[in-house]
């Protein structure tokens, strides 16, 4: 049997059965059982049943009464757009609701995923809402990995899951990566030299585009290797993919790993996280995550045990946004967006050409907000950034981020993370002029 994905044939999809994950979900997933409460919730619907089941507070003492904003055009970025919130829309966003966010924002999700990753709805996954990707992660990582497990992670890292881990006194294997993302050989080489005796990582954390802090994106060959891995050691890939929209790169954009594990003997080895934070609003606190299923609910359970659900009234705003704009206008602005910090990068290498040839190192990024460079300050290994940002830089008006914060163990690095996101163009070239001086006299020292 063959159905069509964007005029193309495909066999039919299949998922790993839900026993699968059984081996996976950690103790304390196992242990945590259906909110007695929110559990409930859905027969509050059934025709005729009078409810005397939650602890809502009666709507009536609110005092919002309509809430209306305007936004710009994705395709006209001078014309002002005025978004209305429907009434009953309202009143869904001012009380509780479901804990994997409210069904009309999921199904628009579901819709995104189908036309971006090519995933449609029964291949075994599902969408869960939540208050950013951060959160998100948190859940799937408590999820998944107990206490003093090991864990797969780029290296270097994303600095805001190192606590997530250390917290859980996790064993954090470091995977080498260079220009072209995670190095697969690195990956195949720390497996197929696992001891014997020691249990095996179940999980691999990896931010494929636009990294942070490398700015690097992983080459199509790369993801096909680590999926062909996954499969081979029976590990799951937690795939953080915030940059996504914000790659600008010249060549055609890779397939994500949640796309390319349709080419797979089966799919379900992919947890994938999602944000509006960069192509809307960090503020308003709305990530997703795609998976299979019982992943998903075991993350749902957390959340109804520690937050209950992601803020209702953001994700009204939202989807009223979504809906007015549809899914093409939606992505027209993530074009604008990749676009603006595909300028924003421009303006801050010229810079970094101007000052920092022949001081430091870097490869330019085709996706993302950061900068990864390295300092050529003190002997070849030796190279210690964080005694040159955090004084000789800062003494000298500009800050960026010491890269030993990338790693789990602190290891003393020469490189440094340069965000360029929030900077004005007219102070791009002080700031890369200020870290000129204080390298040079940390050569000079």
């Amino acid at each position: 049997m063959t159905d069509s994905l964007n005029g193309s044939a495909r066999t039919s999809v299949k998922a790993l059965p839900n026993a699968f994950y059984n081996d996976f979900l950690s103790a304390d997933a196992k242990s945590r059982k259906p909110s007695p409460i929110r559990s409930l919730f859905p027969l509050e619907a059934t025709p005729g049943v009078l409810s005397l089941l939650a602890g809502k507070p009666n709507p009536t003492t609110f005092p919002f009464t309509s809430l209306s904003f305007t936004a710009r055009s994705p395709i006209d970025e001078q014309q002002q757009v005025e978004v209305t919130v429907s009434q009953a829309a309202l009143a869904q966003g001012l009380q509780y609701g479901e804990t994997g966010g409210i069904p009309e924002l999921r199904a628009w999700i579901d819709e995104l995923q189908v036309r971006v990753h090519g995933r449609r709805q029964g291949e075994g996954w599902r969408t869960t809402v939540g208050s950013g990707s951060q959160d998100l992660i948190c859940k799937a990582v408590t999820a998944l990995v107990n206490r003093g497990d090991p864990i797969l992670v780029e290296s270097p890292v994303y600095a805001g899951v190192i606590p997530m881990f250390q917290s859980l006194e996790c064993d954090q294997i470091e995977v080498e990566t260079d220009s072209h993302g995670i190095m697969s050989s690195s990956l195949r080489s720390i497996l197929e030299n696992w001891p014997k005796d020691k249990i095996k990582p179940r999980v691999l954390y990896t931010v494929p585009y636009g990294c942070n802090p490398t700015g690097m994106t992983a080459t199509l060959e790369r993801r096909k290797e680590v999926l062909q891995l996954a499969r081979e050691y029976n590990f799951l890939i937690l795939e953080d993919d915030p940059y996504y929209f914000l790659y600008y790169g010249t060549g055609p954009r890779y397939p994500s790993y949640f796309t390319l594990e349709l080419e797979e003997e089966e799919v379900g080895r992919v947890i994938r996280f999602d944000s509006m934070s960069k192509v809307l609003s960090a503020g308003i606190r709305i990530g997703y995550a795609s998976g299979p299923e019982a992943i998903i609910l075991a993350m749902d359970r957390h959340t109804a045990t520690a937050n209950l659900q992601p803020a209702s009234l953001t994700q009204v705003i939202i989807l009223s946004l979504l809906n007015s704009w549809g899914y093409d206008k939606f992505l027209a602005h993530t074009e604008y967006v990749a676009d603006f910090y595909r300028r924003k990068r421009d303006t801050f290498e010229g810079a970094m050409h101007r000052y920092l040839t022949g001081l430091a190192e870097w490869v330019s990024p085709e996706a993302g907000m950061f900068f990864w460079f390295k300092l050529l300050v003190g002997p070849p290994g030796e190279e210690d950034s964080e005694s040159v940002i955090r004084s000789r830089a800062f003494e000298k008006g500009v800050i960026a981020l010491p890269g030993m914060a990338f790693h789990p163990n602190g290891r003393k690095t020469g490189y440094v993370r340069a965000s360029f996101s929030t900077v004005e163009d007219a102070d791009i070239e002080e700031a890369v002029r200020r870290l000129r001086d204080a390298i040079l006299d940390a050569r000079g020292a």
